[in-house]
């Protein structure tokens, strides 16, 4: 049953239990209001164009709604970054997939002072238009039974596409991913069974819905369940979010390292008390982070891994099964194979290699774009882009992505190996990015941004304690700040042409 269809059972089993308190807003939706207030939607969005329409709003219930209203009524949702350069990625995703109009917020472009973009479509100037009439007309049919209900909306299957996302971007231009309602019911229902998630649970929703990561665990998951989301638009307003979770007291929250390092400076002794599962996802746990959390909360950091064309959670570890510096073992209904990077042969337990998955939570391809998804899958099992290995136990390991290894004098480098060793030599504010440059004699070499001023003789001498000659930058550049995307991760792609463009003036 499609993620719309299965909300409008759970809506009705669950009725007068809260199904969204958004704290943004101070509103608060039972799983009945959301019911009505999705069908209200749904009819809205049906003076809309047919096919794709974009989704340009913070974590809230009207994003959730939404959402559910586009999908009610037949259409897809195009989830759009709105943390940086918002409206040059409305442009970029209206031309790549060819729609016109976009949900956002008046409060959401003054907040972020982004400009007016053609169709553009005010969420508070649809809600605006809501009649007396339309209200009761859809308590109306709230109250049908379920049966009748489902008749009443477009229902579709499993292989329908249930949104469309974006890649990072990070290391080169976005990638637009669909994926099906199949792909995230499958995702929901590996990583639920991991942590017998169910309707008792409360969820902290802060992550953004246009990243994988916060749409599938903040969102569908919670809906999918019946249980309550307790939203926060800002992640970055760690003091509020610390707040949010003392009162709110949910028992689930999963974060990025660069907001759970804010949540740990800002919260008090007792926050996480109610929260029996604490995951952190999207780039590498530091393992500072893991032990700050344990001696300041007694909680146990859970390290996941997931990109966004596996819906997205591939492994994450667990309380029964949790091996720190790894990201667990694959989830039960996932396939993960490591490949030589040379010849595609699987490797052996502890061998480095591609990291491959197989499973219904799979993407089938990016949206017309058949040379990339030739390009990202092999015999049949998605190539994530990143190296690592699977230990005698299962446990999966990474290196990095493939794209952040460089060949010097033959030999292949790991960017990420050299960071790990000089972040541990800067200062915990501090951030650094490894980026390879061309070079004549040896093919490439290693320059890395730092943002605060060092020095290169003594660092190096540290470094190479640790590390071998081939390892060790040739340059330093000292910006006055790292690049980042929505989620926290560095952009590696702005990051290269900054340092790039400050080698060549220097020359």
């Amino acid at each position: 049953m499609p993620l719309h269809q299965h909300f409008i059972n759970i809506a009705k089993k669950y009725g007068k239990k809260p199904a969204i308190i958004d704290r943004s807003t101070n509103k608060t939706f039972t799983y009945s209001q959301a019911l009505i207030a999705s069908l209200i939607l749904s009819k809205k969005f049906d003076h809309f164009e047919q096919g794709f329409i974009g989704i340009l709003l913070p974590t809230s219930g009207g994003a959730a709604l939404s959402n559910l209203g586009l999908l009610m009524s037949r259409r897809v949702p195009v989830m759009i970054n709105y943390s940086t350069g918002a409206a040059d990625n409305v442009r970029y995703a209206q031309q790549k997939c060819d729609f016109r109009t976009v949900i956002t917020s008046k409060v959401l472009l003054e907040k972020i002072n982004c400009e007016f973009v053609d169709g553009m479509v005010f969420i508070e100037d649809l809600l605006q238009e809501i009649t007396l009439f339309d209200k009761i007309k859809a308590a109306l049919k709230s109250k049908l039974p379920v049966g009748t209900i489902l008749k009443r909306v477009h229902g579709g299957d499993d292989d329908d596409q249930a949104v469309m996302l974006f890649t990072s971007g990070s290391e080169k231009a976005p990638k637009a991913v669909p994926l099906t309602h199949r792909n995230i019911l499958s995702n929901i229902e590996g990583f639920s069974s991991r942590f017998n998630i169910n309707d008792q649970d409360c969820i902290l929703a802060t992550l953004p819905y246009f990243h994988v990561f916060g749409l599938t665990t903040n969102m569908w998951t919670p809906l999918f369940h019946g249980m309550t989301l307790v939203s926060y638009a800002n992640p970055i307003e760690f003091k509020n979010v610390c707040r949010v979770i003392r009162e709110e007291k949910p028992s689930i929250v999963f974060g990025t390292p660069v907001f759970f390092r804010g949540y740990l400076a800002k919260s008090e002794q007792g926050d996480y008390d109610s929260a029996r599962i604490v995951v952190c996802g999207a780039d590498k746990c530091p393992d500072s982070l893991r032990k700050g959390f344990l001696e300041k909360h007694n909680v146990t950091l859970l390290e996941g891994y997931g990109v966004t064309e596996t819906s997205p959670v591939i492994a994450v570890n667990s309380h029964v099964h949790n091996r720190p510096g790894s990201v667990g073992h694959p989830l039960p209904n996932v396939e993960v194979r490591i490949l030589n990077i040379d010849t595609n042969e699987p490797c052996k337990p502890g061998e480095e290699g591609r990291v491959t998955v197989r499973g219904g939570l799979v993407m089938k391809g990016y949206y017309e774009d058949p040379e990339e998804t030739e390009k990202s899958f092999i015999n049949g099992w998605y190539d994530t882009g990143d190296i690592g290995y699977l230990d005698e136990d299962g446990y999966l390991w990474l290196s990095g992505r493939l794209k952040r290894f460089l060949k010097v004098a033959g030999e292949m480098v790991s960017l990420v190996r050299v960071e790990q060793v000089l972040d541990k030599l800067l200062p915990d504010d501090a951030d650094c990015c490894a980026v390879e440059v061309p070079d004549e004699a040896k093919g490439a070499k290693i320059v890395v941004a730092v943002t605060v001023p060092i020095d290169e003789k003594d660092i190096l001498q540290k470094m190479g304690a640790e590390l071998p000659n081939i390892y060790l930058p040739k340059k330093f550049k000292v910006i006055d700040e790292m690049p980042k995307m929505g989620s926290g991760k560095v952009d590696f792609r702005t990051t290269s042409k900054i340092v790039l463009d400050m080698l060549k003036n220097k020359d």
